[in-house]
């Protein structure tokens, strides 16, 4: 697609979002039962790091930092974030650590994550979890430099800009594809995205894992899905999942 092709498509997606739904939420959130903007479906932030896994936490059992409600499984975790909210916080808002790079604040699914020197990295989706191992060490530079910059933007507006007036780095996710394909002959990545419409017109950050699309409905912890305190299962890959480099 040329640029001013694309620049003319994504203009119209932009106005689309901006009649239908405004430039979106700056974090990766979504509204729980008691109006709190909800962070990572309800999952222990805490719980990637003591536990090597996502778990579902207790909506009675909450902790809203800076603006952002999340769920703990118990008090000792929720104690360990009060004291240092920094240190268990998911990076780039919860959103996709596969489109921070680029300067992309899109996706979030919560049973799809890394965890490189202690930081947690959330990513959209199976294909932004694999596709950014290819590269991780320069990806989690380049999204560090970005975020100070997008970090108050709402996210569709920061996504289209991005997609528009592209960095100077940008991989396109057939480029990707392409390389992941070259490194894993045998290991297709066939996940159904769902879409650029319904991911940033129509849909917010994380409604593919919270409903249900390619992958088991995670719900919101307490609300729907699995019950609070299980570890919940998320999109089951056709193949051993290769190891990071």
């Amino acid at each position: 697609m040329t640029f001013p092709i694309r620049f003319l498509y994504l203009l119209t997606l932009l106005l689309s979002a901006a009649l239908l739904q405004g430039c979106g939420t700056p974090n990766a959130t979504v509204k729980d039962k008691s109006g709190r903007d909800l962070m990572l479906l309800g999952h222990d932030p805490v719980a990637y790091h003591t536990m090597g896994k996502p778990m579902r936490g207790f909506p009675e059992m909450a902790e809203t930092f800076e603006g952002k409600t999340y769920y703990f499984l118990n008090e000792k975790h929720r104690a360990m974030f009060r004291e240092a909210p920094a240190k268990y916080e998911p990076q780039y808002g919860g959103f996709c650590s596969n489109g921070a790079p680029y300067a992309l604040k899109l996706g979030s699914d919560p049973t799809e994550f890394e965890i490189v020197d202690g930081r947690l990295f959330i990513f959209g989706d199976i294909l932004g979890r694999e596709l950014w191992k290819l590269d991780y060490r320069d990806n989690i530079k380049a999204a560090d430099e970005h975020w100070p910059r997008i970090k108050d933007a709402g996210w569709r507006g920061q996504t289209l800009y991005g997609w528009i007036f592209r960095v100077g780095r940008y991989q396109t996710g057939v480029g990707l594809r392409e390389r992941w394909a070259k490194k894993y002959s045998d290991k297709p990545l066939g996940y159904d995205t769902g879409g650029r419409w319904r991911n940033i017109v129509t849909k917010y950050p994380g409604w593919r894992a919270r409903e249900g699309w390619s992958q088991p409905a995670l719900g919101i912890s307490g609300e729907d899905g699995p019950p609070p305190g299980t570890a919940p299962q998320g999109y089951v890959a056709p193949w051993p999942r290769p190891p990071r480099d």
